[in-house]
């Protein structure tokens, strides 16, 4: 579910499969669904108990997650693919070290975060990553975590502004969402020139597709958990 930081001004550019990657994000983009929890935090509605519940069950996806990347970039070391992937897992680090400022803030120590059970809806998301890092084809696991990217880097936008207008969070506990919502241009481009030079292919595509449309099946099934 991560981001990276902005594309630099002296990346290579791959423009046919970074098309491509484009295409399949549009294929994938909700439009103008948003989740139910993400609109009632955004006109603050929602309790705090709602992004308790967030933090702690993020804390055991990004754990997982991080290991899933990891695993990929290992099956990945000989292929450019394998420093993306790394790359990848890396964020997924520091995100992790901005969640127990979130937790703080709606009234979770680290023991509280531990204890939460994991939510089976919650928790499916990291379960198909680690799947995907067992089983997938590594290129049309990279297209489909980039299509990706930007559903969830805009909800993670509106919810830092919500805790913030409507309860004041301070940066710090505001900053697991804000580290989300940076565009992720500089991944994206990484991730075309890993992928490059040639375009993909039919069938890579068709399977990022796949792929894709799950990711996003479970990410919904994540919110809906959440705001149920």
């Amino acid at each position: 579910m991560g981001t990276g930081p902005n594309r630099t001004p002296e990346a290579p550019v791959n423009d046919p499969i970074l098309d491509q990657i484009q295409q399949l994000r549009a294929e994938l983009a909700p439009g103008d669904f948003a989740p139910a929890l993400v609109t009632a935090l955004a006109d603050g509605s929602a309790p705090l108990t709602a992004v308790a519940e967030l933090a702690a069950q993020q804390h055991r996806i990004i754990t997982s997650d991080r290991r899933s990347l990891l695993l990929l970039a290992t099956r990945c070391a000989d292929r450019p693919l394998g420093a993306w992937f790394a790359t990848l897992a890396e964020g997924e680090s520091a995100a992790l070290r901005t969640l127990p400022a979130l937790a703080a803030a709606c009234g979770l120590d680290g023991r509280a975060v531990a204890d939460r059970p994991p939510l089976p809806g919650c928790q499916a998301y990291p379960a198909y990553l680690a799947w995907l890092a067992l089983n997938s084809v590594p290129p049309a696991a990279v297209a489909a975590l980039v299509a990706n990217f930007a559903a969830w880097g805009g909800y993670c936008a509106t919810i830092a502004r919500a805790l913030r207008r409507h309860h004041g969070f301070s940066d710090e506990a505001c900053a697991f969402f804000d580290f989300f919502a940076q565009p992720a241009t500089e991944l994206e481009q990484r991730a075309a020139d890993a992928l490059g030079p040639d375009p993909l292919d039919g069938l890579t595509l068709a399977t990022a597709r796949e792929y894709g449309l799950l990711l996003q099946a479970y990410e919904h099934l994540f919110w809906s958990t959440l705001g149920g």
